[in-house]
């Protein structure tokens, strides 16, 4: 036995053993015990409150209280809690930490330089940056010919995220003899049919979902109704499709 113990290994082992009984005695006896035995509260409501006042309301009922995350975007005032874990009326430990999440408000976006631009081109870099293209006004220029050349909003604008920007068309040195009819909230069927009757036609179809309108809805086009082209010119048309991302079929409008 002497020669098993004066062994270095067997030694650790047996320490380590010692240890762990150790710590199950106390884990049994002393911390169990205390936990299982400690108080339990309800925790309060603070979403919709500024952080100052939640974090008072907490620490004052025992919590403790910790910034989890700031979110943009929100429709929320800036400093607001928008959600709190564990939520409001949960039954827990005294002492628990309350996690906050804070709204940093809606945020603002910095409108980019459209001029030059085509109308599909301008629409793409305003969505990504989570602004939308507004009325699009196409007028007589010496400007080259379908060229965005003034904006609504000067580069540099902060706007707050979803708002539209309206841009001004070059329709060239001579708009045309025909008149650009209304699309809007047609189908897609009749607008084909309204445009024929004008000597003009379809372009470039652009679906976008919805989830209130019918599918071939006519949301926007492009040029906008006014102004004129020349007979067999095109009209760009921006269409609903359904919210499952199905383009449908015209023939159902």
């Amino acid at each position: 036995m002497k020669n098993i113990l004066q062994n270095s290994l067997i030694r650790k082992l047996l320490y380590i053993l010692l240890g762990i009984v150790v710590f199950i005695l106390l884990l049994d006896n002393l911390i169990m015990p205390w936990f299982v035995s400690s108080p339990e509260t309800t925790v309060p409501k603070v979403v919709g409150l500024q952080i100052s006042e939640a974090v008072n309301i907490l620490e004052t009922d025992g919590f403790e209280p910790l910034i989890s995350d700031t979110s943009y975007g929100l429709q929320v005032p800036v400093g607001a809690i928008f959600f709190q874990k564990p939520e409001a009326g949960a039954v827990v430990k005294e002492g628990r930490t309350v996690y906050l999440f804070v709204s940093g408000g809606v945020s603002t976006i910095t409108v980019p330089e459209l001029k030059g631009k085509s109308i599909l081109d301008a629409k793409f870099a305003l969505e990504r940056l989570g602004l939308k293209l507004g009325r699009v006004e196409r007028i007589p220029s010496s400007q080259p010919e379908d060229m965005i050349f003034d904006q609504q909003y000067a580069e540099g604008t902060l706007l707050k995220q979803g708002e539209m920007v309206g841009v001004t068309v070059s329709a060239g040195t001579s708009g045309g003899s025909v008149f650009v009819p209304d699309l809007i909230g047609k189908s897609l069927t009749e607008a084909r049919k309204i445009l024929a009757d004008s000597s003009l036609i379809i372009g470039k179809i652009n679906y976008q979902p919805s989830a209130t309108l019918l599918p071939n809805t006519i949301l926007d086009q492009y040029p906008s109704s006014g102004n004129s082209l020349n007979p067999g010119n095109a009209v760009d048309l921006f269409v609903t499709k359904p919210s499952d991302g199905n383009i449908p079929n015209e023939e159902n409008d």
